[in-house]
């Protein structure tokens, strides 16, 4: 076990829940400061969408190179940007997509006049070139996500649940959806602290769990690894953030967290209400990591 009393002292203070640390294939500490249950992993759902169409380009139902003017025919502008023209379904997963902000933001859901978020999508100017500047955006894997569902027939959960939540152990969870019903791929998934601490382990293994490969081993590297620059030192992946020591990590708000070590061969996982992420990774870091 590890002795974590330091970094409590300090985590609690900032609004830590839950955490799960796991080194080696074991579990090495596992503390509630309140009940372990289901609750928002809010955009850490994203890292969920990257997986899944990671899952849909091995099985051949996409590929990142294709053109979303042809991926989305049907539902774009009768007068298409010349930017949104050059972007890709590569350009979804990496926040580069060309639009100038964050559209399909938490705050923003609830009042769109415009049920049919795919086709709103599309509308909305597309500033930039693609791939050449990062803006935290909820619409690129929003439709990754609507992508994936086009494709599969079905909604991500039920896509996701005998590829990767049954395996996992994971029962049938709760995702947000957009009017039309489609699984909303940006954010919105429920989850336990151990369940997304699973997710984690999953991509620590290379995708492998069991004995069993649930997402290939290429598209975990390639997904986690640094694709474009986001302003930090770290860089951004495909919907996974890079961190510190070469780790990388499902991000959502408040700070529900999965850190993969590959390093340490280890995961840390955090449920938060906590406002202050810089102030808890640096906790992290410096009360954790050095111990593994």
């Amino acid at each position: 076990m590890i002795d974590l009393n330091k970094f409590i002292e300090i985590a609690g203070k900032l609004g830590l829940l839950n955490i799960r640390i796991s080194r080696n294939g074991e579990n090495i500490a596992s503390v509630d400061l309140d009940d372990a249950c289901r609750r928002n992993i809010y955009s850490a759902s994203k890292s969920f969408t990257s997986c899944a169409v990671g899952m849909a380009v091995k099985e051949g139902l996409l590929s990142l190179d294709e053109k979303i003017v042809d991926a989305f025919a049907e539902d774009i502008p009768s007068q298409p940007d010349e930017n949104l023209k050059k972007a890709t379904v590569r350009d979804l997963l990496t926040m580069c997509l060309g639009q100038e902000k964050g559209f399909l933001m938490g705050a923003q859901r609830p009042f769109y006049d415009e049920d049919d978020w795919v086709k709103l999508s599309l509308s909305i100017p597309f500033v930039y070139e693609p791939n050449t500047k990062f803006v935290y955006n909820n619409v690129g894997p929003y439709l990754a996500g609507i992508l994936v569902q086009r494709r599969a027939g079905c909604d991500l959960v039920s896509y996701l649940t005998p590829r990767l939540f049954k395996p996992l152990g994971i029962k049938r969870p709760t995702w947000e959806y957009d009017p039309l019903g489609n699984t909303f791929g940006a954010g919105g998934l429920f989850l336990n602290i151990d369940e997304l601490h699973k997710f984690g382990l999953l991509y620590l293994s290379g995708g492998k769990v069991n004995g069993r490969q649930l997402v290939s081993e290429e598209w975990v590297m390639e997904s986690t690894k640094k694709q474009v620059e986001n302003g930090t030192p770290y860089g951004y992946g495909y919907l996974f953030w890079g961190g510190r020591e070469g780790s990388f990590r499902a991000d959502g708000k408040y700070c529900q967290l999965s850190i993969i070590l590959r390093d340490k061969n280890a995961v840390i996982t955090t449920f938060a209400e906590c406002r202050d992420f810089k102030a808890l990774d640096k906790a992290i870091f410096e009360e954790i990591y050095p111990k593994l």
